[in-house]
This record gives C-alpha cells, sequence and structure tokens, in this order.
C-alpha cells in the first residue's frame, strides 16, 4: 500500500513537471493554407499571387516616387496617399510572401516568434489604413465643400500631424497583444490558414483566452465601425455638395471618384466587418481564410489604380519622369 501510494505520487510529481512542458513546447506553427485545392492549382494560384504582390509594390513604390520627385503633387491629398502606399506594401508584405511560398514549395512553418509578429503587424498595419482612410476622407471633404478654406486648414504641419497620429494610433492601440501573445500556451501547431489570425491562433491555445476575445471584439469593433462611421459622414457631406455644383461634367467625375473610393472601401470594411466585429468563435476557418484574401491580396492590388493612378495628374507626373530617363539613357 505504502509502496502503491509513493508510486502515485511519483506519477502526480511527474504529470505536474511534464504539463507545463507540454504546453509550452509548441516552438513552430504549420500554417495549413488552402489544402484542399490541387497541388497544380495551388502552383497557378502562387504565380497569380506573385503578379498581384509584384504589382501591388511596383504601383504603390511608383505612386511614392513621383510624389517625391513632382512638385505638383506635393499636396495634402497625395502626403495621405503616399502615407496609405507605404503603409500597402507592407500590409501585403506581411502575409502575400509567405503565401507564396506556401504555396509554390510548400514550405508550410513559421516560428512562434515570427507568428507572433505577422498576427501584431497585420492588425497594427490595419489599425492603421483605418485612421488614414478617416484622414484621406477629412481631406476631400473640405477640398470639396470648402475650397476656398482648403490651403488655411489643410497646412504642411497639420498633415504631419494627423500622418504621424495615424501610425502611432494604429501601431500603440495593439501593443497589447504582443503581451498577451508572449504569455499564451498551446496544445498544437497546425493553423488552418494561410496566416496567423486571431481565431484559429487562440483555438490552439491551452490558456484561457477569453479576456483577449473580448478585447479584441471590443477595439476592433470600435476601430472599424468608428472609422466607418466617420468615412462614410464625410462621403456623404461630400456628395450633398457635388449634387449642387453647378456643371453637369463636375459633378460626372466627382460621383466617377468618389463611387470608386466607395468600392475599395466596401471591400476593406466589408471584409473586417465579416470577420472581426462578432464574436470570432462565430468565424467558420473556410470564410475566414476567403474574406481575409480579400484584405491582404485583392485590396492592396486595386488601391493604387483607385487612388492614384487613373487620376491625370499622376500620369502626366509619370509621363515626364519616364521622358527624363529616356533623354538621359539615349541624350
Amino acid at each position: 500500500m505504502l509502496l502503491f501510494s509513493m508510486f502515485l505520487s511519483q506519477q502526480d510529481e511527474l504529470e505536474f513537471s511534464m504539463a507545463p512542458e507540454n504546453e509550452t513546447a509548441v516552438t513552430e506553427f504549420i500554417l495549413e493554407g488552402f489544402p484542399e485545392l490541387d497541388p497544380r492549382l495551388q502552383l497557378f494560384f502562387s504565380w497569380v499571387l506573385l503578379l498581384m504582390y509584384l504589382t501591388t509594390v511596383m504601383g504603390n513604390a511608383t505612386i511614392i516616387f513621383l510624389v517625391c520627385v513632382d512638385h505638383h503633387l506635393q499636396t495634402p491629398m497625395y502626403f495621405f496617399i503616399c502615407n496609405l502606399a507605404f503603409l500597402e506594401i507592407w500590409f501585403t508584405s506581411s502575409t502575400s510572401i509567405k503565401l507564396f511560398v506556401m504555396l509554390s514549395s510548400g514550405q508550410n512553418t513559421l516560428s512562434r516568434s515570427s507568428c507572433f509578429a505577422q498576427n501584431y503587424f497585420y492588425f497594427a498595419l490595419g489599425c492603421t489604413e483605418f485612421v488614414l482612410l478617416v484622414v484621406m476622407s477629412f481631406d476631400r471633404y473640405v477640398a470639396i465643400c470648402h475650397p476656398l478654406l482648403y490651403a488655411v486648414i489643410m497646412k504642411p504641419q497639420l498633415c504631419v500631424h494627423l500622418g504621424v497620429a495615424a501610425w502611432v494610433l494604429g501601431f500603440a492601440l495593439l501593443s497589447y497583444r504582443l503581451l498577451f501573445l508572449s504569455e499564451l500556451s498551446f496544445c498544437g501547431s497546425k493553423i488552418p490558414h494561410f496566416l496567423c489570425d486571431n481565431s484559429p491562433l487562440f483555438k490552439l491555445s491551452c490558456s484561457d483566452t477569453s479576456l483577449l476575445w473580448k478585447i479584441d471584439s471590443v477595439l476592433l469593433s470600435c476601430v472599424v465601425l468608428g472609422s466607418l462611421c466617420l468615412t462614410l459622414a464625410f462621403y456623404i457631406c461630400i456628395l450633398f455638395c457635388v449634387l449642387h455644383l453647378p456643371a453637369a461634367s463636375g459633378r460626372k467625375k466627382a460621383l466617377t471618384t468618389c463611387s470608386s473610393h466607395l468600392i475599395t472601401l466596401s471591400i476593406a470594411y466589408g471584409s473586417c466587418i465579416a470577420l472581426y466585429t462578432h464574436p470570432a468563435e462565430d468565424v467558420s476557418l473556410r470564410t475566414n481564410r476567403i474574406v481575409a484574401l480579400l484584405n491582404t491580396v485583392l485590396y492592396p492590388f486595386l488601391n493604387p489604380f483607385i487612388y492614384s493612378l487613373r487620376n491625370k495628374s499622376v500620369i502626366l507626373a509619370l509621363n515626364k519622369s519616364i521622358a527624363r530617363a529616356r533623354t538621359k539613357l539615349f541624350p
């Protein structure tokens, strides 16, 4: 009897000492991506993704370059568009590069620290973008509804302050994630997603993630829905101002520009509302993956064309830059 009790106590001590080790043994995660796709289809999809990614990076980099070299584009509107272009490069890079590697070569492992970093930057850059969209809609509101006061209101100092505030606010609001994520222990390593998103990552945790669920739901809902309300309010005011324009051509041009902006905004806000403004436990992982593609691939791909590359001023600046380059190469 004594030997049996000693054996049980030894077993309990062994289980107690091994339990934390088992929970924290996960040092890397396996991103499953899209396992239901045929390998040949995955390879084809990887090259489509690479083409879209390179187009996104080159388009946004071109916008930044043109604004820097052409003084005609150095206005508040293009200052904010530059911020958005720079953000989109990093936002799509945080997920698209790893997704391309997964689909093309099958290398789907991601270290624990890399997974947490991807999760943090994905949400921090996303929040920064929503703040920037509000600032950009405010800039357009002042330009269209109060054109005589535009130069007085949108001074360079205010533009810089608004741009810095958007970046600081986006990254500061999500700083709590790094602290919470570093404290989690995990009982599994397979993530049925192509990125370290909230829902699949938290479901692997052995720790109590209820507090993190609640904080994320409240914060992301406030950021997404709050910025959406402000952006729509500015665009509604712009719409009323446009409808009172005397020239029909001016109304048509403004309505066309606003409609294209609203299309991209519907993709960004619609996908985030579908994923993050209700309890994440209710989101199916299949829906999460499909909708996240709109956020991480399609939306950044459309932005350069919607906001800048269709603009006559940008096209003129691009033609000037190409002409100068030709003159230097072939004098």
